[in-house]
């Protein structure tokens, strides 16, 4: 059974099945996958609010992502598009993302209002 590592929650593992959604398999096992208000105000999993968003560390090819989703979503949903700059191709939504093997990921990663990558 896979294992994920939740980088920024000194390196908490959990076991979860193969094909497992990571959103519903973090809260399962006491992991927040929102922060601040979004921990009360998010989509429960529907891939509309972009509040559950994680970096992916390593073991991206075990993971099947809705990648055609979260193009979607720049459109709906401005903050998916602040929250993914300079990390575009590592940051995913965990309720549209699929568990196929060992992988390591950062939760509630913080967003870069004004960091280098910001205006790049």
């Amino acid at each position: 059974m896979p294992t994920v590592t939740f980088t920024n929650l000194k390196k908490k593992k959990i076991v979860v099945p193969e094909g497992a959604n990571l959103r519903r398999e973090a809260h399962k096992n006491g992991v927040s996958m929102h922060e601040g208000i979004h921990q009360v105000l998010n989509c429960h999993g529907n891939g509309m609010c972009g509040s559950c968003r994680v970096r992916i560390v390593s073991g991206e090819e075990n993971l099947k992502r809705k990648k055609w989703w979260e193009k979607v979503l720049l459109l709906l949903n401005p903050m998916w598009l602040f929250a993914r700059i300079g990390h575009e191709d590592e940051m995913t939504l965990a309720c549209q993302t699929r568990v196929m093997g060992d992988c390591e990921v950062e939760s509630t990663p913080p967003m870069n209002w004004s960091g280098e990558e910001f205006w790049v």
